[in-house]
């Protein structure tokens, strides 16, 4: 936890034990059904609940917003971020059956009101949604094809809606296909360990005249 200590200062004790009791959960499921590498397990504070909170440092999402999670596999980056913005509803969907029964066992563990899970692809999610947000899912080409209908077209947030997606590697050609305006972050500006040096987040402009 003190990697979770050194970047998000002020969190509720209630927000601190669910971080906690989420990463303790997820590597006993981890162990039943192979969600990361288990090599990875030993990382995985600062690999994928910090890295899911990388979000958290790009954009305050407001109370009440809506955010779709595609592909969430384990339930990142949607349950790290449900835990700290409690007023913000959270979807999560992924089309393999037995990732998305973990995260709705994490779900109900945890006691997490405010997240649901849903076995299905993103195309037959109802509803809309201020951003999508994914991680190490697919081409942003893709992405912009498969949620391209699910964002809200009304702004709310100081930040266009559109697509926040967290990567990595050298995603120059993958950029210069994507007709959306789109900003790169490096994620080494917000956290000093290495394993962010080549990680990125990618914001995706919903297009104005949409």
């Amino acid at each position: 936890m003190e990697i979770i200590h050194k970047y998000f200062e002020g969190l509720t004790k209630d927000q601190l034990n669910k971080l906690e009791r989420l990463h303790s959960l997820f590597i006993e499921w981890n162990e039943k059904i192979n969600l990361i590498s288990r090599k990875d397990t030993d990382h995985l504070f600062e690999r994928h609940i910090l890295h899911s909170l990388s979000i958290a440092k790009f954009i305050r999402f407001n109370n009440e917003a809506e955010i779709l999670d595609l592909g969430t596999g384990g339930g990142f980056p949607g349950l790290p971020l449900a835990i700290l913005f409690p007023q913000v509803k959270f979807t999560l969907v992924d089309s393999i059956g037995k990732k998305i029964k973990v995260v709705n066992d994490l779900i109900d563990q945890l006691k997490i009101t405010n997240a649901c899970a849903f076995h299905r692809r993103v195309e037959e999610q109802s509803g809309h949604f201020d951003f999508v947000i994914t991680r190490a899912v697919a081409q942003s080409s893709k992405l912009i094809t498969w949620s391209n209908s699910k964002i809200k077209n009304e702004h709310s947030h100081e930040i266009p809606n559109g697509i926040i997606a967290l990567k990595g590697g050298d995603l120059t050609n993958e950029l210069e296909e994507v007709k959306w305006k789109n900003n790169k972050f490096p994620l080494s500006q917000f956290f000093d360990e290495p394993f962010f040096e080549t990680k990125v987040l990618i914001h995706l402009q919903l297009p104005q005249n949409k």
